[in-house]
């Protein structure tokens, strides 16, 4: 039996090489260009490139945005400082944004971290209700939300009705920040907001501007995200300028003395 030549073990390496890049990266235009022509500068694929590596990267980065904020109002046992209303405002952003993603049929890649930080943010709402003494309540959040979730993700609501959603984001987003940032400057603190989580939603949104225009080409999702961006960019701000506050020296203390 012949042994395999130098370019048939090239080949075969490659293989799954070329299935993994094409699936998630780049179209095999692309691949071409780079693996076969060898033209790295090719500014249109590496701006294909670019953008599905940060998708990618946001997705993943996104399993664990919000935990951070999780892990802190377990710890501490309390939700001062959050506002629910806040959340609830951003929950409807977020479903939004998925909805009117799956319905368009974008790839994963342009929206795949709404799924995880729907599901994070929910819990958050729970955990707000909880430790404020309202876990029935928080119940039925979780019930009513995933009840409405089926219906609004099922092929039987209107497309209307989702791109109405969507454009709802935006004054959601307004609305929703505005009401958390109000909440810490009354306080003079920012409580048990996570500043990992604020800086990571910063990022993230910041970045999705660039990979909506990229991938989808959607005027409304590349505006949600500049709008998202400017929101979550007072909370960040608000947070540095807060770090070394009263409250939150208080706050390191008495974890010391524990």
């Amino acid at each position: 039996m012949a042994s395999e030549t130098g370019y048939e073990k090239e080949s075969s390496f490659m293989d799954p090489l070329k299935g993994v890049l094409l699936t998630y990266f780049m179209p095999e235009s692309c691949y071409d260009e780079f693996f076969l022509n060898f033209n790295f500068l090719d500014v249109p694929c590496l701006k294909i490139v670019l953008s599905k590596g940060l998708g990618i990267g946001i997705i993943l980065g996104s399993v664990m945005v919000k935990l951070p904020q999780i892990i802190k109002l377990m710890g501490a046992k309390s939700a001062e400082g959050l506002s629910f209303n806040s959340v609830l405002l951003e929950l409807l952003a977020i479903t939004g944004t998925m909805a009117y993603s799956i319905a368009n049929n974008f790839p994963f890649s342009a929206w795949g971290e709404a799924l995880f930080l729907m599901l994070q943010t929910v819990a958050i709402g729970f955990l707000i209700q909880h430790y404020g003494g309202k876990t029935t309540q928080g119940l039925l959040l979780l019930m009513v939300y995933f009840v409405l979730l089926g219906g609004v993700l099922s092929p039987i609501t209107p497309m209307s009705v989702v791109t109405t959603m969507q454009a709802s984001n935006m004054p959601a987003i307004i609305i929703g920040r505005l009401i958390q940032a109000a909440t810490n400057f009354r306080n003079g603190h920012t409580g048990q907001l996570s500043a990992i989580s604020v800086f990571l939603l910063f990022a993230g949104s910041l970045a999705r501007i660039f990979t909506s225009v990229q991938e989808t080409g959607d005027t409304l999702m590349a505006l949600t995200y500049v709008i998202s961006s400017c929101c979550n960019g007072i909370i960040t701000l608000q947070v540095l300028y807060y770090w070394n506050s009263p409250s939150e020296k208080k706050d390191k203390k008495k974890k010391k003395k524990e």
